[in-house]
């Protein structure tokens, strides 16, 4: 399929956030997002803690004939800015509505994964007229954790797969062979490969790492603790997808967003939890058939 994302970046205050567009239209001549025709639908793509918009290269491109899709490098991540401070919900949130705001979106259809996820059941809860729909996959855990949790950041920072790739490395090499035993990359595949390659970057000292930063992964680890995403019902069109090896196993971990979104379809799909790396062509026809599903509604 055709590589049809383009690049973009907007400037909200002092934070640049960058994002990638795709549209399956002759973009040559376009000289931004307000360019492209409004007719599609809006996708808008949010990914988990330490990844980046890339994560989102097959659904994109699969989808382009159908959506104008936008995903985001949030604040922290890729390429976008990485401020010291700042990185709570309500200032990530900010970011993409302000986002929403340069692309002319008043509703777009939402999903999230794990991080993103939560972030998206946050933002739903406090301003629902901006969602068309709301797909969420394998969220990390909805609810608020309790205040002992904190102490067990420092293990997970040591364990969790997707933390384990934030270095520092000797060389780019080195990152690559440590990324082939991680869950999300351990096929190796062309975009598994491209997805990693796009989230590390060579340092001031030679060493190579995440683009992801400390300051960030430390403040939003201690947000997402005191943060309930539901909080309230909730009549927005969702879609909840279960990895069969996610991190949503058991019925009790379903509850709160079976309680709390009055509209919600669950599709489990095999994979874990980085399900859109490991196994895309199921997830992306999941995702197609319950936006045209939404489509039909409208009909």
């Amino acid at each position: 399929m055709l590589d049809i994302a383009q690049r973009h970046l907007y400037r909200r205050g002092k934070i640049e956030i960058s994002y990638l567009e795709w549209d399956s239209a002759d973009l040559s001549n376009s000289k931004g997002s307000n360019s492209i025709s409004c007719a599609k639908s809006p996708l808008l793509l949010l990914h988990g803690l330490a990844d980046c918009a890339m994560v989102w290269s097959s659904l994109g491109e699969y989808l382009a004939d159908q959506y104008h899709i936008v995903a985001p490098d949030l604040r922290g991540h890729g390429e976008s800015s990485k401020p010291d401070t700042g990185y709570s919900s309500q200032e990530i949130i900010a970011d993409l509505e302000a986002l929403m705001t340069h692309l002319a979106w008043n509703q777009a259809h939402i999903l999230g994964h794990s991080w993103g996820g939560k972030l998206a059941t946050i933002w739903a809860t406090q301003n629902p007229r901006l969602f068309s729909s709301l797909i969420l996959v394998d969220p990390f855990y909805v609810d608020k954790l309790p205040s002992w949790f904190k102490f067990t950041f420092p293990l997970l920072y040591q364990v969790l797969p997707f933390l384990q790739g934030m270095g520092p490395f000797p060389n780019q090499g080195a990152a690559e062979k440590l990324a082939q035993n991680l869950k999300q990359y351990r096929q190796w595949t062309p975009l598994q490969q491209q997805v990693f390659r796009a989230t590390i970057e060579a340092k001031e000292d030679g060493t190579w790492g995440s683009k992801f930063t400390i300051a960030a992964r430390n403040q939003i680890f201690t947000d997402v603790m005191k943060q309930s995403g539901l909080t309230k019902p909730l009549s927005i069109p969702s879609l909840f997808i279960q990895p069969t090896k996610g991190l949503n196993r058991t019925q009790w971990q379903l509850n709160p967003y079976q309680r709390y979104l009055l509209d919600l379809e669950i599709k489990q799909v095999s994979g874990n939890h980085w399900v859109f790396l490991v196994n895309a062509e199921e997830f992306n026809q999941e995702v197609a058939k319950f936006l045209d599903q939404q489509s039909i509604k409208l009909v």
